[in-house]
């Protein structure tokens, strides 16, 4: 009777487009184990009691253990009410899993309500330890889009019949730290960790591109109320809020333009701030099957002309409009003369035809794909910001860019109930990738702002727009909180810095006077760019967070560091490679996959990474290695509480002692004899002294708001030199 209700079930879910999927052989089906699984429906007990192979205990919280529903349809089915936090049932279901048998425990304890994994009971850790058993990861998708059985109403979009795929992953040992096996939250962080990489490796399809991705979303969450409305997911000052429907006929019709005036593949150069044009630019291009290279309108003439010869760009969008606010003549004067086509939007509007647009709404409206991409074609190619060296041309491939997206969301999910502040340039990966394409992807809404620095009225646009994420610098978000009013933080749930390390009085400044919490994660625009991050469930101030899923990482030996290493990462996200101003148009992949991030970290047992500093940021010092972050964070810590203290740090030659510390500030209290007082007070190594103090008012910085250290370099030794002649 059993197999026969378990059959029948089967076959009712099959034809409610129910798809099971184990991605190892049933032979290797473990007698004793523990399946866990994500909550996500009323039915999930249900549906892996139809199609889970065996006869599993389901440790089922009272919540599902008394509906009726559930009692009926499993009344064949081996159940047990089971509370995360009462002793005799966690006894009762240890005797049973070690006696032989699998058990299916949703170690949440609760239904999700926003479609990520909420707290996770280190209960299923304990049953799997203490039995020597494997954990079986499960990933439930697409009930938690079900209108009658799920929890997710208002945050996403609900269907009568969703798509439902379940993926039962291969059998795993549970690895505790020795030291830590009786720390419940080390317990319950492995388990969590299990689960964050079946949800990565469950989303995450590696066939997509970044235009198939966004038709993907557009078939999820354009729609609204049977179709009679559709939500405005991307707005930008001009205050015309566009919804999917509007960027994708947006990107055809450019798409389709540029595509009859360029080649095949061809790098085209996009000059354009934060705006719906762009993002309609940005899509059109890879729809077609051409290349957008992200112009960084901030950085010069010199250092755009050499972008545009290393790339091989022949044609540059922009508008005029912007070109004349921003005051950008000189550089397209120096573009033009450059021989490189400047495109103006403004022109191409008024040459698009009706013929045209109707093309454009019949594409739309059979969710066409012009050009069929694959994973490893070219997506867009940013630049580095240059901070330590030259700008490099950065090659990311459709893989590299969907692959981060999905490990984005493994860290957090948004949902259609969420707004986005975006004023990180697009011309970064920060402001591109994370600010803009996942949240779209997610069905959020985005409002693009195109400077980071108008902090009063970024500040007012968060109270206007009611905005719940934010993403920025320690820098900028520092300088927000000094100016704006308390109740303009008050919508927001999620603040992500990232660029630069985060200063703990930048996060109590504002957690006491705003009350929102600023996380630190930490991002390379070679790795698309999330690395590692923290977030609601695991969050260590003064680290980077924990690696995301699919990556893999390894420390490599930096001469004069005792602890820690050069952090080296692979993965997915990791780019096609660099495309370098002396060999223009040619990639370097990455050596084997693997990327040097250049950056010193350690890290600790639970996986928590620490940067201790750039290796190009340390000065040798008679044989001895000084982290020049420390020395700032030193004197920074001298002057905390000062609102407009700035202070940057570099190394320059030393005759004698290989090389000396600079420092160069813009308060003229900072003294050699202030300083070595303050040294010797506080316990820091005399190495730290710098040997030179410079005053400046004004400290440079690049668009991200770091401290260009690189031109920093260049004027403290061309000051240096003028003095001494």
């Amino acid at each position: 009777m059993r197999n026969f209700v378990r059959f029948f079930l089967r076959c009712m879910f099959k034809l409610f487009k129910v798809r099971f999927e184990m991605r190892f052989d049933i032979s290797d089906l473990p007698h004793k184990g523990v399946y866990i699984s994500n909550h996500v429906s009323y039915v999930d007990p249900i549906i892996l009691f139809a199609f889970l192979p065996g006869n599993p205990i389901f440790a089922l919280h009272g919540q599902l253990y008394r509906n009726p529903w559930i009692r009926f349809f499993m009344k064949k089915a081996d159940v047990m009410e089971y509370g995360n936090l009462d002793v005799p049932d966690l006894k009762q279901l240890i005797a049973k899993v070690d006696s032989g048998r699998l058990c299916v425990i949703f170690p949440e304890g609760r239904m999700t309500t926003n479609g990520n994994i909420m707290k996770i009971y280190e209960s299923a850790g304990l049953i799997a330890d203490k039995t020597n058993s494997p954990i079986i990861p499960i990933w439930i998708n697409g009930l938690q889009y079900c209108r009658f059985f799920s929890k997710t109403g208002g945050r996403l979009p609900h269907r009568y019949f969703p798509k439902v795929k379940i993926v039962v992953e291969a059998p795993k040992p549970l690895k505790l730290k020795e030291n830590l096996r009786h720390v419940r939250n080390h317990i319950s962080n492995e388990i969590y960790m299990i689960m964050r990489q079946m949800m990565f490796e469950s989303m995450y399809d590696p066939k997509m591109t970044v235009f198939t991705q966004l038709i993907k979303a557009a078939k999820v969450h354009a729609k609204k109320y049977f179709g009679l409305v559709r939500p405005k997911v991307l707005e930008d000052i001009t205050r015309k809020p566009k919804s999917f429907k509007d960027i994708m006929l947006g990107s055809y019709v450019l798409g389709r333009y540029f595509h009859k005036q360029s080649t095949h593949q061809e790098a085209l150069g996009i000059l354009l701030p934060n705006s719906v044009a762009a993002i309609c630019t940005f899509f059109g291009l890879n729809a077609y099957g051409q290349v957008p290279v992200m112009l960084n309108f901030s950085a010069g003439a010199q250092n755009i002309i050499s972008g545009i010869n290393t790339t091989l760009i022949k044609k540059v969008i922009t508008s005029k409009m912007f070109i004349k606010k921003a005051n950008l003549e000189e550089v397209i004067t120096a573009i033009t003369n450059n021989g490189t086509e400047v495109i103006y939007l403004e022109e191409v509007g008024r040459k698009i035809s009706l013929p045209a647009k109707l093309l454009a709404l019949l594409q739309y409206k059979i969710k066409y794909v012009p050009y069929k991409a694959t994973p490893d074609d070219r997506a867009v190619i940013l630049f580095t910001s240059g901070s330590e060296g030259s700008p490099k041309a950065v090659v990311l491939s459709n893989r590299n860019v969907i692959s981060n997206v999905w490990q984005i969301a493994s860290f957090e999910t948004l949902n259609q109930s969420d707004v986005v502040l975006n004023s990180m340039p697009i011309f970064h990966s920060f402001g591109l990738v994370l600010g803009t394409l996942y949240a779209l992807y997610q069905g959020a809404k985005v409002f693009l702002y195109p400077s980071p620095l108008h902090f009063r009225v970024i500040s007012d646009l968060l109270y206007e727009l009611n905005a719940t994420v934010m993403i920025g610098t320690d820098t900028f978000f520092r300088s927000y909180a000094k100016i704006a009013h308390p109740l303009d933080f008050g919508s927001l749930r999620l603040c992500y810095a990232g660029a630069e390390g985060v200063k703990l009085d930048t996060r109590n400044l504002l957690n006491e006077r705003l009350g929102a919490r600023l996380m630190e994660a930490y991002g390379t625009t070679e790795c698309s760019p999330a690395v590692a991050g923290n977030n609601m469930v695991f969050n260590k101030f003064g680290t980077i967070g924990k690696l995301c899923p699919g990556m893999e990482y390894r420390l490599e030996e930096v001469e004069g560091i005792s602890n820690g290493g050069e952090l080296v990462v692979k993965g997915p996200n990791v780019m096609a490679g660099y495309i370098f101003a002396d060999n223009p148009g040619v990639l370097v992949p990455p050596h084997n996959g693997w990327y040097h991030t250049g950056d010193v970290v350690e890290v600790d047992d639970i996986g928590f990474i620490k940067i201790k500093d750039r290796i190009k940021r340390f000065a040798k010092i008679g044989g001895e290695m000084v982290s020049l972050k420390a020395v700032e964070n030193m004197i920074c810590k001298a002057f905390e509480g000062k609102d407009d203290f700035c202070c940057g740090v570099v190394a320059i030659p030393h005759e004698n002692k290989g090389e000396q510390i600079v420092v160069v500030t813009n308060e003229e209290k900072l003294t050699a004899d202030m300083l070595h007082d303050f040294i010797r007070q506080n316990g820091y190594p005399e190495l730290y002294m710098p040997r030179i103090i410079l005053h400046k008012d004004k400290i440079p910085t690049s668009a991200t708001g770091k401290v260009d250290n690189v031109t920093l370099k260049r004027e403290v030794l061309e000051e240096l030199a003028t003095k001494a002649a």
